[in-house]
């Protein structure tokens, strides 16, 4: 399943991002974290500003699974890793630049420890 182009647009604008990864039981959702999100090859992304050591991004490549809160509606979620790939971080780092321009927290989402810690997030 994928985004319809409408969501995406809406998701492109939106500020208003929470995750929740299932915890361990696979039922339950985490504590809704806020956190930054981008659209690339018409796909949604995340990164962990804190890398592969952050609780919500460990949850979310254990379970795979768990909702989001973004654009004010709230979706039940299929969470991937994104594997190293310089095309697709070179689009994925080109969205965060276009719309998180000017943040101080800008710069240290494009390292190495954010990149590496990349999840798309598609529609269950």
């Amino acid at each position: 399943m994928k985004w319809s182009k409408e969501q995406l647009k809406n998701f492109a604008k939106a500020n208003d991002m929470k995750i929740s990864p299932f915890y361990s039981d696979g039922k339950t959702y985490g504590t809704p974290t806020y956190i930054w999100s981008v659209v690339a090859d018409n796909n949604l992304y995340v990164r962990a500003y804190n890398g592969q050591n952050s609780s919500w991004y460990k949850a979310a490549v254990q379970q795979g699974a768990g909702k989001i809160h973004l654009a004010g509606n709230d979706y039940e979620v299929i969470f991937e890793k994104v594997n190293n790939n310089p095309e697709i971080d070179k689009d994925i780092n080109d969205a965060y630049e276009n719309k998180y321009n000017g943040s101080p927290y800008l710069a240290p989402m494009l390292e190495s420890g954010p990149t590496n810690a990349t999840i798309k997030i598609l529609p269950k």
